[in-house]
């Protein structure tokens, strides 16, 4: 499996919280729900997302982003943002976790509010968007969280998303197994998007992906990423990429940021953490699947990385 197919396996939205919403200008919403990744496609009119800091001050490092219809939307929590149609209107409501709406700066309550099945904002709105949100980092893989920028947004110029027709039209169903369906589409969009947007030059990709490719430390990449259960070593990788241990090390380091064996504690953690999300595997067969050699052993690295047990990010993410 390469890289980019093992970074896109992982969305596996539950219930995910979709819906359209409709505005009527004018209009400002700040979202502040906390959500891992929130995905949204302009159907019709124009949308500001502007970054913002916690006290509702905008992100100084993070320039708003204007979207047009067919353009795709994905901002990656916690921090706040606000999406507007004006950038000098206040926000009108504030959606907070549990996708819960309270009125802002004088708004009355039910400004905003849902308008039947899967439909929030104003009744008869003609700015529409199309929004999924994955309401529990869980459901989102930490390597591909990681992996992206606080917001992107892809322009119909470069990504006509063929998508948005179904996703407009499945949205208002109320078939049976409806919610299964927007789930799996809602990953299949993020999926594509992300495909899009790394194949793009002006992508931030993260610095092990750029070294793929790399003559040297892409093929070390792989061999790690392949098969993290072999006791590997800087030596044998240098073996096998043809190079001496301290050449290895030094243009790896350069290349991606850390040292080798750094890389590949981080890359076992990270499959464990999916693994004990994904499978029933118990917390043993897990360790050996990843290269530790007990579950105390993995146990003792993943709460040094993740701050909680094995157990308790398998109950977390259940």
């Amino acid at each position: 499996m390469d890289v980019l197919a093992g970074l896109l396996e992982g969305p596996r939205a539950r219930g995910a919280f979709m819906l359209r919403a409709c505005f009527e200008p004018p209009w400002s919403v700040r979202i502040a729900d906390g959500a891992p990744v929130s995905v949204m496609i302009m159907v019709a009119g124009e949308a500001w997302i502007v970054p913002e800091n916690a006290d509702g001050t905008p992100h100084p490092d993070r320039p708003p982003r204007l979207i047009r219809p067919g353009d795709v939307a994905i901002a990656r929590g916690p921090d706040p943002y606000l999406v507007t149609g004006d950038r000098d209107t206040s926000p009108f409501g504030e959606i907070g976790p549990g996708q819960s709406c309270a009125p802002l700066n004088g708004a009355p309550e039910g400004h905003y509010a849902m308008l039947g099945l899967r439909r929030w904002g104003q009744p008869d709105g003609h700015v529409q968007m199309l929004i999924g949100t994955y309401q529990m980092r869980g459901e989102i893989t930490g390597r591909l969280l990681d992996a992206l920028p606080p917001l992107l947004v892809l322009p119909t110029e470069v990504w006509d998303c063929p998508l948005t027709p179904f996703l407009a039209e499945e949205i208002d169903k109320d078939d049976p197994g409806q919610e299964v369906v927007l789930d799996r589409l809602l990953d299949l969009l993020l999926i594509a998007a992300l495909r899009a947007w790394f194949s793009r030059p002006e992508a931030a990709a993260p610095a092990w992906y750029v070294a793929m490719g790399d003559p040297v430390v892409g093929p070390v990449l792989r061999l790690l990423q392949d098969d993290p259960a072999h006791p590997w070593t800087v030596a044998s990788l240098a073996a096998k990429a043809g190079v001496s241990r301290a050449a290895l090390a030094r243009r790896f380091s350069e290349l991606v940021g850390e040292p080798p064996m750094t890389y590949l504690t981080g890359w076992r953690l990270a499959l464990a953490a999916d693994l004990l999300r994904d499978s029933e595997l118990t917390i043993a067969s897990i360790a050996r699947k990843v290269g530790y050699g007990s579950a105390f052993a993995l146990s003792s690295a993943f709460k040094r990385e993740y701050g909680v047990s094995p157990q308790e990010h398998r109950t977390g993410a259940s």
